[in-house]
């Protein structure tokens, strides 16, 4: 993992965008599986690459966390869409949030991207941000879409085929912690958050057990 005193001069990681097979599974092999894979933001502005560090996996309608359990309108619709759309819902009201949809069409499932470890075009995020704290750049869900200048206007965009933003391949981490989701007042207890362990860039909640293999069905394509 990239220490804090060398990540600027860090080269971003040119990896193979994810294909849409690499979604059409579940929420819980997704959120391990996209640890460590880049995300990719190319705006007018320029572009910026940023490490996953932390997820979290929803489903469907059996969830009582996921969207999906309480609403059956508007933008929420994409989490039963194709597996690699995006699914951006606005938090409190103020922020954008951005999760990768899973599962076959029809099965709704998504991944929140909760964390990324800056890595590219750090100057756009900290003008976008308002501060040139590393730490404090993506580390949580609505402040990662403001530094990589993603908007409501992006739900339902196909992060498989988008030349706008996408998601790479990258190095999987040494070892993956598990605990329970943040901010949300019910299915809390799931242990359905996972982070990269050691990450200076996490959330601010690092508390959490090493995340058990997947049996290999989780696995499958």
């Amino acid at each position: 993992m990239t220490s804090l005193a060398t990540a600027r001069a860090t080269q971003p990681p040119t990896g193979t965008r994810l294909d849409r097979a690499f979604f059409a599974r579940s929420p819980v092999a997704l959120a391990q599986d996209l640890l460590g894979c880049v995300l990719v933001s190319r705006t007018p502005e320029g572009e910026t690459r940023g490490r996953i560090v932390e997820t979290e996996a929803y489903f469907g309608e059996d969830d009582p966390a996921s969207h999906a359990a309480r609403l059956k309108r508007g933008r929420v619709l994409a989490m039963w869409g194709e597996p690699g759309i995006a699914y951006v819902y606005r938090s409190y009201g103020m922020h954008a949030m951005l999760n990768a949809v899973c599962e076959p069409p029809g099965v709704a499932a998504a991944v929140l991207i909760r964390a990324l470890e800056p890595l590219a075009g750090i100057a756009l995020m900290e003008e976008r941000r308002g501060t040139r704290d590393l730490r404090q750049l993506c580390s949580g869900p609505g402040k990662l879409c403001q530094a990589m200048g993603i908007t409501l206007a992006d739900n339902g965009l196909d992060l498989v085929t988008s030349d706008h933003l996408w998601i790479e391949t990258g190095p999987r981490p040494d070892a993956i912690h598990a605990s329970g989701r943040i901010g949300v007042s019910r299915g809390a207890e799931a242990a359905l958050r996972f982070f990269v362990a050691g990450s200076p860039f996490v959330s601010a909640h690092r508390r959490g057990k090493t995340a058990p293999s997947l049996p290999a069905a989780y696995n499958e394509a």
